[in-house]
């Protein structure tokens, strides 16, 4: 990690750059994935399994056999584990239901908005270096929640041809039934364009590697929907005097060990501290069995000395965290200076790990400067908002001359005669 101490503000911006890797054939793979997987339907997906997956699989759908006998092999504890989280997690996102609120605007103008399920989702849940079954946990819990239809969940099959045991097992505890061996940018395709087996849905949700972040992004041309712009993990946290070195260690070692793209960032006020800290990170990053690709990672990482916690905060909010993470003595009363972030974490004792398996909330979050514009994911993101209004012949008459007068000072004549034609109507005894 790259120390800066004081770095003046004309230099905010190039310490606020995330990792780029090389993706100048990118765009042109994803393309001819996409063309390939829309003319080639299911074929075409077991001929990429074969040359991306190093598997001859006889069909991409998991059968509810196959998913019963990769769950038995998931040990009780796990499925202990896994059953607390969901728990926690549909508690917190059950809390986002929202009942319609009828509000009458003027005397017999009556106006409410509903949340409406979003009909038909796809979740694309990563398998490759780690099988990420909190993810398949974060996004179809909310959506079962919301009542969508349709839930399709594609993975990609491990060396056997199989799911992981853990995605499989999460299946079968939300009683997903719709389950596909599919990975990469194939995945996205397949759900985008719809085969023979998979469903073209409306919207697609999850984290992936570059190639399926950019295929997410061009399935918005074909008109489908995504939860958001998504690309490597990250964390930011600041530290004070009272800091705990150890602690704060260990969670920038968490996040470095997604991806050698991944990037962590350390503030503090107290040069002394932000040195016992990266200390410990050098000595215990050495022990992790990703120690390979966290170090990578921390390559693009920095650490940054102000004189201030509240220039900190500021630096933070400049940045956009993914993730960020208040190791300070009042954490409460800084969270109030929290202008942009995905997720925050506030205090010694609230590891971001937390957030990304099981105290409630959704570790599916805005990451390379996103969070200025978008949100994580939650129940709002299945559902569609619709107002609904109605006017009876006291509010149509109430209301009508407003209309009448706007339109036509737009030139919209059609709109007036729209309310005029009812004016008259009730004037006639209708």
């Amino acid at each position: 990690m790259e120390v800066y101490i004081n770095p003046p503000k004309s230099r905010w911006d190039y310490l606020c750059k995330r990792p780029v890797l090389d993706t100048s054939s990118l765009n042109k793979t994803v393309y001819d994935i996409m063309n390939a997987v829309k003319s080639g339907g299911d074929a075409q997906l077991l001929a990429y399994a074969e040359k991306f997956d190093k598997i001859k699989l006889s069909s991409i759908v998991a059968s509810v056999a196959e998913i019963d006998r990769q769950a038995d092999q998931v040990a009780q504890s796990l499925k202990e584990a896994i059953q607390v989280a969901a728990a926690n997690i549909e508690k917190f996102h059950k809390a986002q239901r929202l009942r319609p609120e009828k509000v009458t605007t003027s005397p017999g103008v009556v106006c409410w908005r509903k949340q409406l399920p979003i009909q038909k989702v796809g979740l694309y849940v990563p398998g490759g270096t780690a099988p990420l079954f909190s993810s398949l946990l974060m996004l179809a819990i909310p959506a079962k929640l919301a009542g969508c239809e349709t839930i399709v969940i594609c993975t990609p099959p491990n060396e056997e041809g199989s799911i992981a045991p853990e995605i499989a097992y999460c299946c079968k505890l939300l009683g997903l039934d719709a389950i596909f061996k599919v990975g990469g940018a194939q995945a996205i395709a397949a759900m985008s364009f719809g085969t023979a087996s998979i469903p073209k849905v409306d919207k697609i949700f999850g984290p992936g590697n570059q190639f399926v972040t950019r295929a997410k992004e061009m399935s918005l041309n074909y008109g489908l929907a995504i939860d958001m712009p998504a690309g490597p993990s990250e964390v930011l946290v600041i530290v004070d005097k009272q800091s705990n070195p150890e602690f704060v260690a260990a969670d920038l070692l968490s996040q470095a060990e997604h991806g050698i793209d991944s990037q962590v960032i350390l503030l503090g006020d107290d040069l002394t501290k932000i040195g016992e800290i990266m200390v410990l990170v050098n000595k215990e990053v050495e022990k992790l069995p990703r120690a390979a690709m966290a170090k990578e990672a921390l390559k693009n990482s920095k650490a940054v000395v102000f004189d201030e916690l509240q220039t900190c905060m500021d630096f933070s909010n400049t940045y956009a965290p993914e993730h960020l993470i208040l190791a300070l003595e009042n954490p409460e009363s800084w969270a109030e200076a929290v202008k942009v972030a995905g997720s925050v974490f506030l205090g010694n004792y609230t590891p971001e790990s937390a957030g990304d398996y099981a105290s409630g909330t959704n570790h599916t979050l805005p990451t390379n400067g996103f969070a200025r514009q978008y949100s994580g994911v939650s129940l709002n993101s299945f559902v569609n908002y619709v107002t609904f209004q109605q006017i009876d012949k006291d509010g149509i008459q109430n209301l009508g001359p407003v209309i009448e007068r706007m339109a036509e000072a737009e030139g919209l004549q059609a709109h007036k005669d729209a309310v005029s034609v009812r004016l008259k109507a009730i004037a006639d005894g209708y």
